[in-house]
């Protein structure tokens, strides 16, 4: 059963990140999407032998990938159409927690962010604005 959605959830990450920081960008962003966006996850799953597992987004998660300078325009395309999205920055990779994480984000002005992923969810049309000129990641 093929399902379409009218919203898309996409990912962006910049292109020369190792693996591991390009998966660890991942899974932090899309948890902000899944604790702040409602009705975005399904059901529990269950195995055969009755084992049950954590609900995950109903729909596909799209993972896209560019340059810090790619990256920054899609930023400042979401933050033009005032859109919620969850974002990574290089300090990140340095601290440890939460707490951390915040204070690290905190003491740096938008315009010297910088940039290594982003996560976000809305309506399709809106999301291929932002995201114009990157490609799925590869």
């Amino acid at each position: 059963m093929s399902m379409t959605f009218d919203t898309k959830i996409a990912v962006v990450l910049r292109d020369d990140l190792p693996v591991w920081q390009k998966l660890n960008v991942t899974a932090f962003t899309v948890s902000g999407i899944a604790a702040k966006v409602a009705d975005v996850t399904g059901e529990p799953y269950e195995d055969g032998s009755g084992n049950r597992y954590l609900p995950m987004f109903k729909q596909p998660v799209l993972v896209f990938a560019g340059d810090a300078a790619s990256i920054r325009r899609a930023y400042e395309r979401a933050r033009e159409r005032n859109l919620e999205f969850s974002l990574f920055t290089e300090e990140l990779f340095a601290t440890g927690n939460d707490i951390d994480n915040r204070a690290a984000m905190k003491v740096v002005p938008e315009a010297d962010l910088r940039i290594v992923g982003l996560a976000l969810r809305a309506e399709k049309k809106t999301v291929d604005k932002v995201l114009k000129g990157l490609s799925l990641h590869r």
